[in-house]
């Protein structure tokens, strides 16, 4: 899964409020067009984000692009930080309706071009215009939640974002598949923009009426900040510097390492809440155990694959069926966090999300041993994707509960900053250092996932990022905070 990831909830039709609070759910007469609307983009972007990444090997071979094909990836992420900094100030401006339909517009956009191209220059440039689309869509959705529903409804639409990831998460891949095989690549990029008009549909005119506008229409309109958007690009700038040093290990790689790194050190500083790094309680705690949880889970479940593939001789599509379960547990996860009984407990049930998702990853490389059967690892991320669907889940509902509704869109730009460049850094260490082992280098799995990979370089990548899952469970301990008024 994905920068955003990316999966962020489970499903609920039913009243979640607190017994102290109004009733209501999300598919009541006042949610019930602005829920399906809102859950509608968030399942589309979930299929493309299952479909495309299935169509992508394809594409790359017959636009001559493998040499370059973890490009393709890189850029998506890096414009997706810069659109996520954007939305966040424009959504607090001027409300998320219009960041939002430019994000979808240049997520169509950006399919269309990568559909089309010609090289494999332009479908980078594709990929980067939808990065760039994604990152407005999400952090938009979130100022919409947190200006169109109120604090008891907010983990049950959370928990909805979610299920919209598990039928596109085992549908996807197959149908992305069929229509490769039978069509063409192309088509996979191009018919998803169609599908965009109904969530707009939808979507739109119920924001239009709940949540247009700036936060306090009263209040004078705020300048653009132009430091934050220097800072944006030049976290995305890093980012992408780091990635490409990670994947390409020569001597010459320090150059592009060391830049990057001088110029995302003080852009984290500028755009991440002041205690982030140290954990500092309350906002700046959840906003670090976002980027701790996401990183290193999705940098271990990126090699799952691969390992089972070269290591125990499975075929890709058996590799990739081994994490199928794990959509059904990380709904699942969220779905509890939304139940009322469990938020006096929220914090606690955080420390044990993370901690199953450190167990899950050290568990995973043990099917290395040949007396350990495959489908452990099957059941090992079934239970790390029931912890990630807690976290993921719950990081959203308290970021939300600890920001002013002024602040709701930098504030979330903030998570979202620290889940996709968490992403990007992790993924480039354990790429780097699976390399150095005789893994092969990241980011050319595509080219090397018939090779035989040395045991040690997956054992390398999958304990380190279990060391980090368990230091979220720390972080998890400070999660408390005192709300914003």
């Amino acid at each position: 899964m994905s920068a955003l990831e990316p999966r962020e909830a489970g499903t609920d039709a039913g009243p979640i409020a607190a017994v102290d609070a109004p009733r209501g759910s999300v598919l009541d007469g006042a949610h019930r067009a602005l829920s399906v609307g809102i859950v509608s983009v968030v399942l589309l972007v979930a299929f493309e984000a299952t479909a495309v990444g299935t169509a992508m090997p394809v594409a790359a071979r017959e636009l001559n692009g493998v040499s370059v094909y973890a490009f393709a990836f890189s850029a998506y992420f890096t414009t997706s930080l810069f659109g996520m900094v954007v939305a966040g100030q424009w959504s607090d401006r001027n409300g998320p309706l219009v960041p939002l339909t430019a994000g979808m517009s240049a997520f169509a956009a950006g399919l269309v071009l990568s559909g089309t191209a010609g090289g494999m220059g332009v479908f980078i440039l594709g990929r980067a215009v939808q990065g760039l689309g994604g990152g407005l869509v999400i952090v938009a959705l979130y100022v919409v939640v947190s200006r169109a529903y109120e604090e008891h409804l907010r983990p049950a639409i959370m928990a909805a974002f979610a299920a919209a990831w598990v039928v596109p998460s085992v549908v996807g891949p197959l149908a992305s598949g069929t229509i490769t095989e039978h069509l063409g690549w192309r088509w996979v990029f191009v018919g998803i923009p169609a599908l965009v008009v109904l969530p707009l549909a939808l979507a739109l005119p119920a924001i239009r009426r709940t949540a247009s506008g700036p936060a306090d229409p009263s209040a004078p309109l705020a300048p653009w900040d132009r430091r934050r958007i220097l800072l944006a690009l030049a976290i995305s700038a890093g980012a992408g510097l780091l990635q490409y040093a990670g994947q390409e290990l020569r001597w010459l790689s320090l150059l592009p390492a060391v830049v990057g790194a001088a110029l995302l050190v003080p852009a984290v500083r500028g755009l991440l809440p002041r205690g982030t790094v140290r954990a500092a309680r309350g906002l700046p705690a959840v906003i670090l155990l976002r980027g701790v949880a996401a990183g290193s889970f999705i940098a271990a479940e990126s090699f799952v694959p691969l390992m089972l593939v070269t290591q125990r001789g499975l075929s890709p599509t058996l590799a990739g069926l081994s994490l199928a379960a794990g959509g059904l547990t990380w709904a699942l996860g969220s779905w509890i966090q939304s139940r009322p009984w469990t938020e006096p407990y929220r914090e606690r049930l955080v420390v044990l999300g993370m901690l199953l998702v450190a167990l899950a990853i050290a568990a995973a490389p043990s099917v290395l041993l040949p007396a350990v059967p495959v489908w452990v690892v099957a059941v090992a991320w079934g239970f790390g994707c029931l912890g990630m669907g807690v976290v993921i889940a719950s990081t959203s509902v308290l970021l939300l509960k600890l920001s002013p509704p002024e602040e709701a869109g930098a504030n979330s730009a903030a998570l979202q900053i620290s889940d996709g460049l968490s992403n990007v850094l992790l993924l480039a260490v354990g790429g780097a250092a699976f390399a150095a082992l005789g893994g092969g280098a990241a980011g050319h799995a595509v080219a090397t996932a018939g090779d035989a990979s040395h045991p040690g370089a997956f054992v390398v990548v999958f304990l380190p990022m279990a060391g980090v899952a368990a230091a979220g469970a720390w972080v998890a301990t400070r999660l408390r905070g005192h709300a914003a008024p």
